[in-house]
């Protein structure tokens, strides 16, 4: 799917659940973050999240509640502008949460510069066209994804 970063709103409202926050994650959280992230959502997701921390300011935003992390966005890992990968713990979903991660991930690129971003191996497509207006990609699917190897079975939206 294609967003056009250019058109986001400068001030996004958030539905954010009370007691949670939205910042960058950083470097010293390397290991708590990759690991939480591959016993929640599994290895292929864990390898794109450690490439966010091989920049700074790292290309990673987490969700954080009583001081636990409970959700994550990536962008510029798999491909540049690229959004992506992205999860939210499943007990914490319907919280405003994924919608706070995405907007604050696009926002971040927005600012690197870029006017567009690709969202790469979709799975809830309504939820990117309702938050961020993305828009269809014709015959993208598997795209850059093509021949990847995958540990095991491939994370839905991928």
């Amino acid at each position: 799917m294609l967003v056009r970063l250019y058109a986001l709103p400068a001030e996004p409202q958030s539905r954010l659940g009370s007691g949670i926050s939205i910042r960058r994650a950083m470097a010293p959280e390397r290991r708590l973050v990759v690991s939480w992230i591959e016993k929640t959502f599994g290895a292929g997701w864990a390898g794109e999240a450690e490439a966010a921390f091989s920049s700074t300011p790292t290309r990673m935003h987490v969700a954080v509640r009583d001081e636990k992390i409970v959700g994550f966005a990536c962008h510029d890992v798999t491909a540049l502008g690229f959004f992506g990968p992205t999860g939210v713990d499943e007990g914490m979903r319907g919280q405003g949460i994924g919608e706070a991660l995405l907007l604050a991930s696009l926002t971040a690129m927005r600012e690197a510069g870029y006017g567009y971003a690709v969202i790469g191996g979709v799975g809830p497509a309504k939820f990117y066209e309702r938050v961020a207006g993305a828009i269809e990609i014709p015959d993208s699917t598997p795209g850059i994804y093509a021949g990847m190897l995958f540990p095991e079975p491939v994370p839905e939206g991928h």
